[in-house]
């Protein structure tokens, strides 16, 4: 069954399994998320809930966002996230959904938005050789030929050129669940996360896991 809950990253740690080895895991702050609408196929053509985690101050909030909210008598959240399931049977509004929605041994794929390295070259951004350093060589750390000349007269879509870097949507998949802490609401996760330490995730079921 997919499940999914929105969380802040707190940060990276270690911890130790019962063989003493060393586990590099994310600690992430998940939920308590309430369900502020229920998409059914009926209604809106497939199955979904939209979550909101974080509390606001109400002034903060737009007006169409806070009939939303006004709507359903609940008090404005500062995030909303909406996820698709296969069932929304027994899913309420109102409905308050903490950690404990997943337990340890869970795969998740993690979605957030990476960091932002602003503009940098082909070799930090794609991982491109630079030329000979020598005083003579001219040619250091630029991106190289630019392809056909007279036909077609042009540099192809897609070249892998210098640019901005990072800030992009990042999906990291089968992520494994390592502990569960429901008294201070976080969640253990094997590996790394997009984003920097504060950064909101979507904490989904992994899609691919066996």
């Amino acid at each position: 069954m997919k499940k999914g809950l929105i969380g802040k990253k707190v940060g990276m740690t270690q911890i130790f399994d019962e063989q003493g080895k060393v586990i590099p895991v994310t600690v992430i702050e998940a939920g308590p998320c309430v369900v502020a609408q229920v998409k059914t196929v009926e209604t809106d053509g497939y199955n979904a809930i939209q979550l909101g985690f974080g509390d606001v101050k109400e002034h903060k909030v737009t007006k169409p966002v806070k009939g939303h909210y006004a709507k359903v008598n609940i008090t404005p959240k500062k995030h909303l996230r909406e996820f698709r399931l296969d069932s929304v049977e027994g899913i309420t509004v109102g409905t308050e959904l903490k950690v404990d929605t997943f337990e340890a041994g869970e795969k998740l794929d993690i979605q957030g938005t990476s960091k932002g390295k602003g503009f940098q070259g082909v070799i930090k951004r794609h991982g491109q050789s630079r030329g000979p350093m020598g005083h003579g060589s001219m040619y250091h750390r630029r991106p190289g030929s630019m392809g056909p000349t007279s036909t077609p007269g042009r540099v192809f879509k897609g070249k892998k050129l210098p640019g901005h870097m990072g800030a992009q949507t990042v999906t990291v998949q089968n992520l494994e669940v390592v502990k569960v802490d429901l008294d201070k609401n976080v969640i253990l996760v094997k590996g790394s996360v997009p984003g920097a330490n504060g950064a909101i995730l979507k904490l989904k079921t992994s899609v691919k896991s066996k």
